[in-house]
């Protein structure tokens, strides 16, 4: 009985690279412009958007915690003389971007509070 040519040895050699190949061409494409990722990405992006949602809503709740604090143009006017880099420590000292609940202030938000508040006139 003769087998069919697809099933015969040089076939078989023929199919399983084109398997090989189509498997490698399937997960370059997948993963290159199909948007998968690996579990570890997944996670770290979500970890990214979740602390961007959160320095997002309590940054503003700093900055009004600061100017509804007594001297708050004195305080202010220091704020905008303080150099650029030293300011997120500035508001961090300050308690501003200390939240309930936390020993410690979160950087990003007392980041993102002194540039809010130097941003305004």
């Amino acid at each position: 009985m003769q087998l069919p040519a697809i099933l015969q040895p040089d076939s078989r050699v023929r199919l399983v690279q084109g398997a090989i190949a189509g498997a490698l061409v399937t997960v370059v494409v997948g993963f290159g412009w199909g948007g998968w990722t690996l579990g570890r990405t997944a996670e770290k992006m979500a970890a990214d958007s979740a602390s961007s949602a959160t320095v997002a809503a309590l940054a503003p709740i700093c900055v009004t915690r600061f100017t509804q604090g007594d001297e708050s143009a004195a305080k202010l006017v220091t704020l905008k003389a303080t150099d650029s880099w030293e300011r997120d420590t500035y508001v961090a000292k300050g308690g501003w971007a200390t939240f309930t609940g936390s020993e410690e202030p979160n950087r990003d938000v007392a980041e993102a509070c002194a540039r809010l508040l130097t941003a305004q006139n």
